[in-house]
């Protein structure tokens, strides 16, 4: 038992690590490009590159508190938080989301009336930090596309609509450069923004479900329910299940088994042991099991 309780708690560690270390690399990388691209717009005189350096460092703001947030979401469990502190790690993916939202109906708001008049754009400038945005970028969105955490998703949205914006400038500008099509700039803003609210919109909506204890969507309790009971024949039913996400990885439940015939109590404790052991399959990790005897009534009205 301890050994699988070992591995288990290794694993959310390793998840939990890499997530605090991914954030902070996305930190440092928005951080550094948002001052070099001040530095760029003041040298080149470009209006929209300091622009976009201000709305870079907002999103460093946002993704340095999801950071404190995601390192106290790893606090352990106390009197307090007798299941921890990983919900903070969810408050973090909600600010983040806010800053997205606000930042993306701001680029709709200038860059809808571009359609009707477009401006000039430093077509050069806006190349050559383009090629740089969507390395520097890249590279922060790679660094947390693998996350499971939602504070990691919503990070990885912020590093996502940088590198969509960066690309769709680097393919704008050249287009510009050659054909001086300045429509191109502000349609295909307003197309990345959108992209970026809808999924917003879902990342929100996940978050929404984990506060509401909704059953996790890769989890299926009549799965669990006729697993476990056709798993051992000791067991008469299970029921007056709970399932539920702490924070979209670590999932717990809780359940009444009804017994099909006595058991003393060191098959009782083996079998408790078996069922844990099974329900890690289906990603539960921390489960409180209530025995019911043969001829035990269960008090729960639902039951």
């Amino acid at each position: 038992m301890k050994k699988e309780k070992t591995k288990v708690e290794n694993e959310h560690n390793h998840i939990n690590n890499d997530s605090k270390e991914n954030i902070k690399i996305a930190f440092f990388l928005n951080l550094i490009f948002s001052v070099l691209e001040a530095v760029g717009g003041f040298l080149t005189n470009s209006i929209s590159i300091f622009t976009d350096s201000i709305h870079d460092l907002g999103d460093s703001f946002s993704i340095g508190v999801s950071y404190l947030l995601e390192k106290k979401s790893q606090k352990s469990a106390d009197n307090t938080y007798t299941f921890g502190y990983l919900r903070y790690s969810l408050l973090g993916a909600i600010i983040t989301s806010m800053v997205l939202i606000t930042g993306s109906i701001i680029a709709l708001y200038n860059a809808i009336p571009r359609l009707i008049h477009p401006e000039e754009i430093n077509h050069d400038a806006m190349i050559i930090f383009a090629i740089f945005g969507v390395f520097i970028n890249g590279y922060a969105a790679y660094k947390t596309s693998r996350g499971e955490k939602h504070n990691e998703k919503s990070i990885n949205l912020h590093m996502l609509e940088d590198v969509l914006g960066w690309i769709a400038v680097l393919i704008g500008s050249v287009f510009i450069k050659l054909y001086n099509w300045l429509i191109i700039d502000p349609i295909l803003s307003i197309l990345i923004a959108l992209y970026i609210l809808y999924h917003v919109y879902r990342n929100i909506k996940e978050v929404f479900d984990i506060f509401m204890e909704k059953v996790p969507k890769n989890i299926k309790v009549d799965a669990i329910e006729k697993d476990i009971e056709t798993s051992f024949d000791s067991i008469k039913d299970m029921h007056h299940i709970h399932v539920w996400s702490l924070d979209g990885v670590n999932n717990c439940m809780t359940a009444h088994i009804h017994l099909s015939k006595d058991l003393n109590k060191d098959e009782i404790i083996a079998l408790k042991k078996d069922i844990k052991k099974k329900l890690s399959s289906h990603k539960i990790y921390h489960a409180t099991l209530e025995i019911e005897y043969i001829n035990e009534k269960c008090d729960n009205k639902n039951c």
